[in-house]
């Protein structure tokens, strides 16, 4: 019984660090990606600082929104499943229970056997339904935090860790070089990537370093973006 409450909290806390993992990657990429396009683009530091709090805050809002908005459309959409297969249950009983045969067939039941489970599972509506939901539609009831608690932990990872390109920028003012914010933010990347594999059977070394390059790899992107048009603009 132990084993199984400290699992069930393993798997739930590797769902929160999943979604802050993403979240706080996302927040250090698209960030850094906005100094350097403005770098890039030979702007001032107060207008990076500006341009990178103005879109740190948007996107993460965006990001948090958009995870809010899908999971409360997810658990809509399993609710109002759910309401349907209890209305069939009460209205077909003898269809939907000839269903929850073929479910049994297809598992490998026969005989004697059949005809128990049949029964069992149909004397409980709730378990009938149940598996109604998920081996007819293929449906797992949503499960974990509500949708408003993963929005806010969202954004509140992605302003967190997105925030760590701008730091240079914050306390150092106009003096503030952007080798720092690179090195920081690579730093961050590793960190945020390498945390990846408490839920993933790859090593620690390989998650960090494959975020790292990825996450690189966008911020040069943006900032030859930047250098490209602070070019043809000039």
């Amino acid at each position: 019984m132990t084993n199984a409450i400290e699992r069930e909290r393993h798997v739930r806390l590797g769902r929160h660090i999943k979604d802050v993992v993403y979240a706080a990657n996302d927040g250090i990429v698209t960030t850094f990606a906005v100094v350097a396009a403005t770098v890039g683009g030979a702007l001032s530091p107060l207008t990076i600082l500006i341009v990178g709090i103005a879109n740190l805050l948007a996107d993460g809002f965006a990001m948090a929104s958009g995870d809010y908005l899908g999971s409360k459309s997810e658990e809509d959409f399993y609710a109002k499943e759910e309401a349907e297969e209890h209305r069939e249950v009460r209205e077909m009983p003898d269809d939907e229970r000839q269903e929850i045969r073929d479910i049994l067939v297809r598992k490998g039941y026969e005989g004697g056997d059949l005809e128990d489970m049949v029964r069992l599972v149909t004397a409980n509506q709730t378990m009938w339904v149940d598996m109604m939901m998920h081996d007819e539609l293929g449906m797992q009831k949503p499960g974990g935090d509500s949708p408003l608690h993963s929005g806010v932990l969202t954004f509140a990872s992605f302003v967190v860790a997105g925030s760590i390109p701008l730091l240079p920028y914050v306390f150092l003012g106009t003096q503030a070089p952007f080798g720092i914010a690179i090195v920081s933010t690579g730093v961050a990347l590793f960190i945020v990537g390498a945390l990846r594999s408490l839920f993933s059977r790859r090593s620690w070394l390989w998650c960090g370093l494959e975020m790292l390059v990825i996450g690189g790899s966008a911020a040069v992107i943006a900032y030859g973006v930047g250098i490209a048009g602070h070019f043809f603009v000039a």
